[in-house]
């Protein structure tokens, strides 16, 4: 009997445990009732019901802070993205009471704080609801798992979180924040390398959830009524950043995260790799032929095969005989040599191993305290360099130095998520760094990597620009790098990676809001085995003709699959060169938008939608982008095309490849195409400059610049100021450069061209002994053309083409009857030029 009530008594208290862990799922933490606030400076904390505190600060007048924590605010790490959240004199926050209610003016925003429950509101001054907390929901605190609910509108959708598949538009979709090594990854594949918790609404706002876990985003997957973002740990932390335009959002975000960085004025040019690319003698050959075959090409990469042992930066002895005096000769034809690092020591590696897990320097296992035996893709297993450790950054930049004494310019930083640390490796997480555990620090790993790469870099190398590459990254990795999109294509038959293609187009765009200007794709995919090269060259030319608009432009694939135009026969040489050549006549419009991008965060690959917010038909462009704002592209990525459906926004759109056919804005067209077309638009009111094909960047000394102008409705104008600078050292970052404005007024009888005298800040030494020229097409031969007064002769169009180099103190002109273009060419001393053509 004594034994059955004693059975009875235990079966009691685990049923009653089971009902109260029940309970505890059943009842979440929320905000509840909201007590009492106290306020100072720009700052307030509101106390609420289960000891929840809401800190709310103002950043600037656009930009609230909102932290929520159960009990102190504290957190383990500080911001690794944020570098600045008191970006304007927010003054001293001023909180206006109500009965049911808190109130709180910016001189852009109103945010109203309901008591009961607390619920937070945001309203733009004109009283328009931007956002609101989800019944009260604002914060839920399950264990360690916290979320935040927010009220859906049937017509708002969502756009960014960084490189992210699956289309532009998230509404209806669920996104996980978890950096994952993912080859030949699928078209909707989640998550995937980067991770970057910042979102727009077309309701005029932006969210950055400011949190390392692996952190979830729903936008109304599980209900048409609220969308969430969650993380399983850190801090319920996240800033409201109003725009209303998304250009503005992102220039708010840039301003919360820091600037990109710019890359080296080379690093805009094309560049070749390929998985073997692992010696001296593959090195010289490949530049040799780019070289023969007169293809432009500016960056020769070597893959991690380069190196003697992971990581010890010594060049492998048996695949390289001189690779100082190679990086030397491949200099003097123009090309610059990156190379592959990854972050961990092969145990292989016994000495700089040893010397590494002696100094701590590696991530520890908290099971055996010792450091963790990380199973690597090559190179047998690692130690994981903890690079959140104080002494590693020193201790790494001391060794790859050692390449960059050798000539090598820079370098892309593999594998940093660190490879093989998907969701499913679940025994990386007893991984413990210096600054926190591997779930914490997971995705901020492949950040700090970058981080002590650039910082040493410039510590090393003092005022020259850092070139570095990544694939695993968090927001704010645009202070340190650049990136490209990792293993794409097909690699179960890469004849079928069109779709692979055509998914690259909105993951660039997408990356670009993410703040990720500086971006490639592996032009061919890099997953899949080529053995049929001449089936394949059509996707390659297709890969081609949309990686030339990349900002890094870089093909790339595995093993030793060759990934050279001429290796997929003489077409695909052909059309390859024709594409890589007009990336390099779209230099200074190129290199303009680059600066755009440090100075505003703005991408040179952008959706449509960043320019043309109000048109709800660039929501579902995923096909389609523009390059800087004048120029628009839609690759073709279908097998076999002979028609590819163009979306034209708002205005006149001339097609750049005849230069005259106009289109009507706000409609979808049908463009042929063959093989050799790149369906490109420029609208109208625009001047595009470009210069001659170079065989790499700054071949030829003083190149001349010429100015396409396409121009505006009679009345108006069109204008663009042209960006220099000198293209290696940080001087951009104190503004030494020069600008040159350009603009073309439309009049009743006349076009009007004036290019005002140059603005050299500080930058005599980039004063140009060169040729400018301004190109316009025209129904007949103007009548007149002066050039500050004096009238000018023409001469034919060949003498023109010859003489574009030559420099000359007297201004000429040429009429070319065949495509109706008018072309002046006269020599830029830096003073102001005023063109009259009469028509």
């Amino acid at each position: 009997m004594k034994k059955y009530i004693t059975g009875y008594l235990i079966g009691l208290l685990l049923s009653v445990s089971s009902l109260l862990a029940q309970k505890i799922t059943a009842d979440p933490v929320i905000s509840g009732k909201c007590l009492s606030y106290e306020a100072s400076g720009s700052q307030a904390v509101f106390h609420c019901e289960n000891n929840v505190n809401v800190l709310l600060k103002i950043c600037s007048p656009g930009i609230v802070k909102l932290w929520y924590e159960q009990g102190k605010f504290q957190r383990n790490n500080e911001s690794f993205a944020v570098v600045n959240e008191n970006i304007d004199n927010a003054g001293t926050l001023s909180v206006s009471e109500q009965p049911g209610s808190y109130e709180i003016f910016t001189s852009e925003l109103i945010v109203r704080i309901n008591k009961n429950p607390f619920q937070v509101r945001f309203f733009d001054k004109y009283q328009k609801l931007l956002l609101e907390d989800f019944q009260g929901k604002g914060f839920v605190k399950e264990t360690q798992r916290q979320v935040s609910y927010k009220t859906l509108r049937p017509n708002e959708h969502f756009f960014g979180l960084g490189e992210k598949s699956g289309g532009l538009d998230r509404r209806g979709k669920t996104f996980r924040m978890w950096n994952s090594d993912k080859p030949c990854y699928a078209t909707d594949e989640d998550p995937l390398y980067k991770s970057i918790p910042f979102f727009m609404s077309n309701f005029g706002y932006g969210i950055f959830f400011d949190n390392t876990y692996k952190s979830v985003f729903n936008f109304g997957a599980s209900s048409n009524e609220y969308y969430s973002f969650e993380s399983p740990g850190g801090e319920m932390a996240y800033y409201f950043i109003f725009g209303p335009s998304y250009k503005q959002i992102i220039e708010r975000y840039t301003q919360l995260t820091g600037k990109p960085i710019m890359p080296p004025e080379w690093a805009f040019g094309f560049s070749q790799c390929r998985g073997m690319y692992t010696n001296e003698k593959l090195a010289r050959e490949v530049a040799g032929e780019f070289r023969k075959r007169q293809i432009p090409c500016d960056i020769i990469y070597q893959d991690i095969g380069w190196t003697q042992n992971l990581q010890d930066f010594e060049w492998r002895k048996e695949n390289y005989q001189n690779p100082k005096q190679m990086v030397s000769d491949l200099a003097a034809q123009g090309f610059k040599m990156i190379v592959s690092q990854d972050p961990v020591i092969s145990q292989n590696n016994k000495k700089q191993w040893r010397e590494a897990d002696s100094l701590g320097y590696f991530a520890k296992d908290i099971r055996t305290g010792k450091s963790y035996d990380m199973p690597w893709p090559w190179g047998g297993n690692c130690g994981v360099v903890d690079f959140t450790r104080p002494g590693v950054a020193d201790w790494w930049g001391s060794y790859q130095q050692k390449v960059l004494n050798d000539g090598v310019r820079g370098f892309w930083t593999d594998m940093g998520e660190p490879a093989w640390s998907n969701e499913e490796d679940a025994d990386r997480l007893n991984m413990k760094h210096y600054l926190g555990m591997h779930d914490e620090i997971h995705n901020v790993y492949g950040f700090n990597w970058d981080k002590a790469v650039t910082e040493q870099f410039e510590k090393r190398n003092p005022n020259k620009r850092v070139f570095q590459m990544t694939r695993s990254c968090f927001a704010g990795m645009q202070r340190y790098t650049f990136a490209w999109s990792g293993d794409s294509g097909d690699g179960n038959d890469v004849l079928n990676g069109w779709n692979k293609l055509a998914a690259q187009v909105s993951l660039a765009q997408s990356a670009g809001m993410g703040l990720i200007p500086f971006w490639t794709t592996d032009i061919s995919g890099y997953c899949g085995d080529i053995k049929d090269r001449e089936a394949f060259a059509e996707l390659y030319i297709r890969w081609m003709q949309f990686g030339v608009f990349n900002p890094l432009s870089r093909a790339h694939h595995e093993g030793d699959y060759a990934a050279e135009p001429w290796t997929f026969g003489a077409d695909a040489e052909r059309l390859c060169r024709e594409a890589i050549s007009l990336k390099y006549k779209l230099h200074p419009y190129i290199y303009t938008y680059a600066r755009n991008a440090y100075d505003t965060g703005l991408p040179l690959m952008r959706a449509l939608l960043l320019e043309y917010p109000d048109d709800v038909e660039t929501f579902k462009l995923d096909g389609q982008f523009l390059l800087g704002k004048e120029i628009l592209v839609a690759p073709v990525v279908e097998k076999e095309a002979s028609e590819k459906q163009v979306y034209l926004p708002q205005g006149e759109w001339i097609d750049f490849n005849d230069g005259k056919t106009v289109h009507r804005g706000k409609q979808w067209i049908t463009y042929p195409v063959t093989l050799s077309t790149i369906p490109m638009f420029v609208k109208r009111g625009s001047i595009i400059p470009q210069m001659p094909v170079q065989q790499y960047i700054g071949e030829k000394k003083n190149a001349p610049v010429g100015f396409d102008i396409y121009p505006a409705a009679e009345g108006r104008s069109a204008g663009f100021t042209l960006y220099e600078d000198d293209g290696e050292t940080n001087d951009y970052k104190k503004d030494i450069c020069v600008r040159t404005d350009v603009k073309c007024q439309t009049e009743k009888d006349a076009y009007v061209v004036t290019v005002q005298n140059r603005d050299e800040n500080r930058c005599v030494e980039l004063k140009h002994n060169r040729n400018f020229g301004v190109k316009i097409r025209l129904e007949k031969i103007p009548v007149k053309v002066e050039l500050n007064g004096t009238k000018l002769k023409f001469v034919s169009p060949e003498k023109m083409g010859r003489s574009w180099f030559e420099l000359s103190a007297t201004a000429s002109a040429s009429w070319d009857k065949d495509t109706n273009t008018f072309w002046i060419k006269w020599q830029d001393n830096g003073e102001k030029v005023e063109i009259s053509i009469r028509k």
